[in-house]
C-alpha cells in the first residue's frame, strides 16, 4: 500500500479531510498561538492529567533516536510540526512542543475529530440508541420530504456514514462536487444541506471523502441521546479519559458538530490513541466497546491509496526495519494519532501545514527516526 498519500493537488485533503480554510459559516474557532518557547523532553513530567510518565529507555526505545527526532523538529528539520507525543506500553515517554504551542495549548485537530465521532457512535450503539445497519431515515425527522428523494437515499445506513460510502453527491476532494464541505459551510442548515443532495451512487458502491456525512452522524448521535454532541462526549468519552478542556466546531445554530475541528491538548489527544490500543479501556475502565475498536481497525474501503473504515485510516509503513501496519486518525495540517498494535506504541502529532504536502512530515519522522528506535 502506498505510504505517501499526497500524489497530486486534488488529493491534498486525503490526509486531512477538506480544506477547512474558513469563510462563510464554517463554525471553526480561530487558531490561537500563545507564542510559547519550544520545549522537548524524554522524561515527561507527571501533571495529574492521567498519564504515568516513563522514559524511552525504560519502555524499549532508543533514547538518542527519540531525542534526535525531537531536536530535529525543534531545529527546523520538519517545518510546521507543532507537537509530538510518544507513548509506549501505556506510558508517556517523550513530548515536544514547537512553533509557539505548548503542552496545555488546545490545538485544532481538524479531521482527526472524525475518529472521535466514530468512538461516540460506538458508545451510542452499545447503549442501544441505534444500530449500524439502521437506515438513517429512522433517525431523521421528515426524511421523506428531503429533496432528490429516491430508493437509494432511503437505503443509506449508519455504517455508510462511518465508511464514507453513502452514495450522496458529496466529495470534499472535488471542488465541483455539490456536497463539497466548503459549499456546506455557506448554508445555515448543514445537516439539511447534505441530506438534500442528490445521490451519485448506490450506498456502499464507492467511498468518497465527505465531511458532511460525519456531520449528519453527529447529529443522529445528538438526536438519539437527547444531548448536545459535546455534552454527550463530555459524559461518555472525555470524562472517563480525564479530558477537561476541549473546543468544538459549531454549526450556525451553535450546536457542536462531529465533522472535524475538535480542539484538544496534545497529551489528551494521545489518550484517545491509547484508549484504542487498550481495546477501548482507559486505566482499566471500559469506555468504547471492544468490538467497536476491532471494527475500527478493519479496512472497509479505500481512498487516496489508503485503507479506510469506521472513520479511521489504515496504511502499511515502509521503514528500515521492514514494514508495519498502522491505523490512524488524520487531520489537515499534519494532525495525526497513530496506533501500532504490534509495537504497543502510540504517536501523536499536531501540525499547521494546512493544504500542503508538508502535512505528511510525521510519516517521515516515524519511518526515519521513531520506528527504527523500537527495541
Amino acid at each position: 500500500m502506498r505510504w505517501t498519500c499526497l500524489m497530486a493537488a486534488a488529493l491534498l485533503t486525503a490526509c486531512g479531510g477538506g480544506s477547512e480554510s474558513g469563510g462563510g459559516l464554517n463554525g471553526r474557532e480561530p487558531d490561537v498561538n500563545p507564542g510559547l518557547p519550544q520545549a522537548i523532553s524524554v522524561a515527561p513530567e507527571t501533571t495529574g492529567d492521567g498519564w504515568s510518565p516513563s522514559t524511552p529507555a525504560a519502555e524499549g526505545l532508543d533514547t538518542a533516536a527519540v531525542q534526535g527526532a525531537l531536536e530535529s523538529i525543534r531545529d527546523g528539520g520538519y517545518l510546521g510540526v507543532d507537537s509530538m507525543v510518544v507513548v509506549r506500553h501505556g506510558r508517556l515517554v517523550a513530548e515536544g512542543y514547537f512553533n509557539g504551542f505548548g503542552r496545555d495549548s488546545l490545538h485544532d485537530l481538524r479531521s482527526t475529530g472524525k475518529s472521535f465521532t466514530s468512538a461516540l457512535a460506538g458508545i451510542a450503539v452499545d447503549q442501544g440508541l441505534f444500530a449500524t445497519d439502521d437506515p438513517i431515515s429512522m433517525h431523521i425527522p421528515d426524511f421523506d420530504r428531503l429533496n432528490h428523494m429516491d430508493s437509494r437515499k432511503q437505503a443509506i445506513r449508519i455504517f455508510n456514514l462511518l465508511n464514507m460510502n453513502s452514495g450522496l453527491e458529496c466529495n470534499d476532494w472535488d471542488v465541483q462536487s455539490r456536497g463539497n464541505e466548503e459549499n456546506m459551510y455557506n448554508h445555515r442548515d448543514w445537516v439539511g444541506f447534505i441530506l438534500d443532495l442528490p445521490m451519485a451512487y448506490e450506498p456502499g458502491a464507492i467511498a468518497q471523502y465527505c465531511t458532511g456525512g460525519v456531520v449528519v452522524l453527529g447529529d443522529i448521535i445528538s438526536r438519539r441521546s437527547g444531548m448536545a454532541l459535546d455534552a454527550y462526549a463530555a459524559m461518555y468519552l472525555f470524562g472517563p479519559l480525564g479530558i477537561q478542556q476541549s473546543g468544538w466546531r459549531r454549526s450556525p445554530d451553535g450546536a457542536a458538530t462531529g465533522g472535524g475541528g475538535l480542539r484538544l491538548r496534545p497529551r489528551d489527544a494521545a489518550k484517545f490513541g491509547q484508549l484504542y490500543l487498550n481495546g477501548g479501556t482507559w486505566n482499566g475502565a471500559r469506555v468504547v466497546p471492544a468490538a467497536w475498536v476491532q471494527l475500527s481497525q478493519q479496512q472497509v474501503d479505500s481512498m487516496g491509496g489508503d485503507g479506510y473504515g469506521y472513520l479511521w485510516w489504515k496504511r502499511t509503513l515502509i521503514f528500515a526495519g521492514g514494514i508495519l501496519d498502522t491505523y490512524f486518525t488524520s487531520g489537515n495540517g499534519g494532525n495525526y494519532i497513530f496506533v501500532f498494535p504490534t509495537l504497543d506504541l502510540v504517536v501523536m502529532f499536531t501540525g499547521s501545514n494546512y493544504n500542503s504536502s508538508l502535512q505528511d512530515k510525521p510519516f517521515g519522522i516515524l519511518t526515519a527516526r521513531l520506528l527504527p528506535a523500537v527495541h
